[in-house]
């Protein structure tokens, strides 16, 4: 069964955009007609860059750990389109391996920075904006959120808390903005690929992404503070 949506006229800001998943979800959503802010730390016409640039309207290079970037990035996105009706959360990463007594400070601080604070800054200057729209926001939780494990406890912890920000927003929002969050278990990137042995249960990021827009569409409208998982069969 085929899915469309129909964001004709809005305007979505992704970050991490450059990414296997997140210019999955610039492409789900330029094909559903929105108009495309995308937004990562390195350049669109970077080696690492996945990005198709044709699909974006604009293109915003910023560290999202940094609040100033952060804000200014969001008002150039105003100048540039005028509105903002979803921000999808996607900048991230992965570090692990080992044990939290042999986990140096600067992987823990990289991981809180990238993984959570992204977030919560790229949320935090959205929301008035968003809230202007009733628009929605959609974050990149991990099934990994939901237990401890061996070997990356920084990890686990800072996709916990997207959870509970999400869950946070989502309460100070109630009938104003929807906030949900996806949760991936192992995605089929070009990156996981490197480190690990290919699975074809792995869940391949379009995938993920097409549920990133449907919380967003008109069909999720009663959904908020949810943590959807979407692990295929993995």
């Amino acid at each position: 069964m085929s899915v469309s949506y129909d964001f004709d006229g809005d305007v979505a800001l992704v970050t991490g955009a450059c990414g296997a998943l997140g210019s999955a979800v610039v492409d789900a959503f330029a094909a559903a007609g929105a108009t495309v802010a995308a937004a990562d730390v390195i350049a669109a016409d970077d080696d690492d860059s996945l990005l198709e640039t044709a699909h974006a309207d604009s293109f915003h290079q910023a560290d999202f750990t940094d609040e100033a970037a952060v804000e200014s990035t969001v008002a150039d996105v105003l100048d540039a389109h005028g509105r903002l009706d979803y921000l999808l959360n996607v900048a991230g990463t992965w570090r692990g391996g080992s044990p939290v007594h042999e986990t140096d400070e600067a992987t823990f601080d990289m991981l809180l920075d990238v993984n959570l604070k992204t977030m919560f800054l790229a949320s935090k200057h959205a929301l008035p904006h968003l809230q202007e729209t009733e628009g929605a926001i959609v974050s990149v939780s991990a099934r990994a959120s939901l237990e401890g494990g061996e070997g990356d406890a920084p990890y686990r912890a800072s996709k916990a808390g997207v959870r509970l920000v999400t869950e946070s927003i989502a309460e100070e929002n109630l009938g104003t903005v929807r906030a949900n969050a996806v949760m991936p278990s192992v995605l089929d990137t070009p990156m996981n690929r490197d480190m690990m042995e290919p699975d074809d249960d792995w869940v391949d990021p379009s995938e993920v992404a097409d549920v990133m827009a449907f919380l967003c569409s008109d069909g999720a409208a009663v959904t908020s503070g949810a943590a959807v998982p979407v692990y295929g069969e993995s």
